[in-house]
């Protein structure tokens, strides 16, 4: 072998080396890059090209109880695009033909839809070249966006987002409630039952372009989004609409501020109506003032003045301190031992010869003060808490009052007195039916129910309310205070606009005094009833509220909403007439 050759083998073998270093160095860069590093640069690749959006859970329904809808959640979606990706389309037709869409024509196509111009909808299309991002159309509903995505322009986006609706609008909107612009419930039942309600979100995923569009045919769905549950309420929703209605004509007819109506079933403590006014459209809660948002009869205490003798009579009565005959001569004007001074509302030459059925017949504030006297303050007190006057009810509503109570060690001389017929004591209309459905139901409060429960997608219906009564006083002592409070409807001063024909019924007037905001008594008067029927087994309380009536003053400003009420809740209920008659108590002696 030559010298030549010998220097061009070795040139070959150093050539032949370099090819295979080389070749080694690619072999082990490829080895480290899809077999060492593979997981790493996948998900740096993922994270570059893949984008995750979060599906919402919808918020959950709340129905009354038999299902009609209160609130609901409807989806709106947002169509947009990338001004920059838009571009003829090739469609084919059901023939087979292939037609190409211009972005002129799409606009007018989406355009039909939408109901605006085509020029409008090209506009947002191609205003911005460079861009990624434009609104086509917002909040359109669920027959839009199918439409509009039938048309199949790859191009375009589209996302979803909630919005609360309320079919019945101020039909129990302040007990409803609404929700704020984070989708949070902030007043009422939407408050209440918010973690019920709450839907759990879900996520999806997609893959995007260099440019950050969302590649067409690549989303799928990781984690599927859960609805809320219902929340299942007590009310009518066809009563409740009935009971605003009456109290709405009654408050234009008397030209009265505000109002309530509660009613509620004697053997269950459920709530079926709960009306007020002013009331709030969950669906433009911007149209009523803040202060008319929530529940009057939730959260405004107020003197409740006559109604409140049935606690003071079957306070007595329990004690053992009179009976329903017990003989009484009722003053005009009665002053205790200390000082304190009260008058009847009508004036009577002489002291009326009443049984304690008769004081409450005729509603005598000075009887009501003289059989007061039978009681400490301390025992009239724990009455009061007993009948739980000094607590919020069970519901839990936002805000919820639990009454105005000084203790009883607090109350001055006329306070004491006072308090025996409604006034220096503040409750709420819900504790004053309360108080009724305890009386009518042998003296067990039951407790008061809203909500009957959160009503899961399998049915199942979880966060039932605890329904255990409490025994207040002996039936024979409810019994008794619900004879007397028949002589109101049977003999009283209000009877024509309180009785309903073939039913016994229970129930007091009341007439109060409203503060004038500096701690004295002014010139307006809460006008209210409270009652049983059929007083021979009561099945529901109707309570009704009347604030500073203009045209009437007295009870009667409130008692023909009680009797139309509770007239459609027995129609409604198909209950049965009294067959037998109420007892026959002396009035007077």
């Amino acid at each position: 072998m030559t010298a030549a050759d010998r220097s061009t083998k070795r040139r070959a073998v150093v050539a032949v080396a370099v090819v295979v270093a080389v070749v080694a160095v690619f072999v082990v860069r490829l080895v480290s890059i899809q077999i060492v590093q593979a997981d790493t640069l996948n998900a740096e690749s993922s994270d570059k090209l893949s984008a995750s959006t979060t599906i919402d859970g919808l918020r959950g329904d709340i129905v009354d109880n038999d299902g009609t809808v209160l609130a609901t959640t409807v989806l709106r979606y947002d169509i947009t695009t990338s001004p920059q990706s838009v571009s003829d389309v090739e469609r084919t037709n059901d023939d087979g033909t292939v037609t190409t869409v211009t972005p002129q024509m799409a606009a007018g196509e989406i355009a039909a839809i939408l109901g605006t111009s085509a020029d409008e909808v090209y506009a947002s299309l191609t205003s911005d070249p460079t861009s990624n991002f434009a609104y086509v159309a917002r909040n359109v509903d669920v027959d839009t966006f199918r439409a509009i995505r039938d048309l199949d322009l790859w191009w375009l986006y589209y996302s979803s987002n909630q919005k609360r609706s309320y079919p019945n609008g101020a039909v129990a909107g302040s007990v409803v409630g609404f929700m704020d612009t984070d989708g949070e419930g902030v007043a009422g039942v939407e408050q209440i039952e918010n973690t019920c309600l709450t839907g759990t979100d879900g996520t999806e995923t997609y893959e995007r372009s260099g440019e950050g569009v969302a590649i067409p045919g690549t989303t799928k769905t990781t984690v599927q989004a859960k609805p809320g549950g219902t929340a299942v309420l007590t009310l009518d929703s066809d009563l409740q609409w009935f009971s605003q209605q009456a109290l709405l004509e009654r408050i234009q007819e008397t030209g009265a501020a505000w109002g309530t109506v509660v009613v509620q079933e004697v053997k269950t403590g459920k709530l079926l109506a709960v009306a007020d006014y002013p009331s709030v459209d969950p669906n433009n809660v911007d149209a009523t003032p803040d202060a008319d948002r929530g529940s009057i009869a939730f959260q405004a205490p107020f003197e409740p003045g006559s109604t409140f003798k049935a606690l003071t009579a079957a306070s007595i009565l329990d004690a053992g301190a009179a009976t329903v005959s017990t003989q009484v001569e009722a003053p005009y004007i009665f002053t205790d031992a200390n000082g304190a001074s009260t008058r009847d509302s009508s004036y009577h030459d002489g002291p009326l010869r009443l049984t304690f059925a008769g004081v409450m017949q005729e509603s005598s504030n000075t009887g009501f003060g003289m059989l007061g006297e039978l009681l400490s303050s301390e025992q009239r007190y724990d009455y009061m808490e007993k009948f739980h006057m000094t607590t919020p009810s069970e519901v839990g509503f936002p805000a919820e009052s639990g009454g105005i109570l000084s203790p009883w060690q607090d109350w001055d001389d006329q306070t004491n007195l006072t308090t025996t017929f409604g006034q220096g004591v503040s409750t709420t209309a819900i504790q004053i039916a309360s108080l009724y459905q305890t009386l009518g139901n042998g003296g067990v409060r039951l407790p008061v129910q809203l909500v009957e429960g959160c009503k899961q997608s399998d049915g199942t219906l979880t966060e039932v309310p605890d329904a255990t009564g409490e025994q207040i006083v002996p039936s024979s002592v409810s019994t008794d205070v619900v004879n007397m409070l028949e002589t109101v409807v049977t003999g009283g001063y209000a009877k024509t606009s309180l009785e309903i024909p073939g039913y016994r019924v229970a129930a007091k007037t009341g007439t109060a005094q409203m503060s004038d905001g500096s701690g004295a008594y002014g010139s307006s008067y809460i006008t209210s009833v409270a009652g049983l029927a059929p007083a021979d087994d009561p099945q529901y309380v109707v309570s009704v509220t009347i604030a500073k009536p203009v045209t009437i003053e007295s009870a009667l400003a409130a008692a023909p909403v009680f009797q139309k009420i509770m007239s459609q809740v027995l129609k409604e209920n198909r209950v049965l007439p009294s067959t037998v008659p109420g007892p026959d108590l002396p009035t007077t002696y």
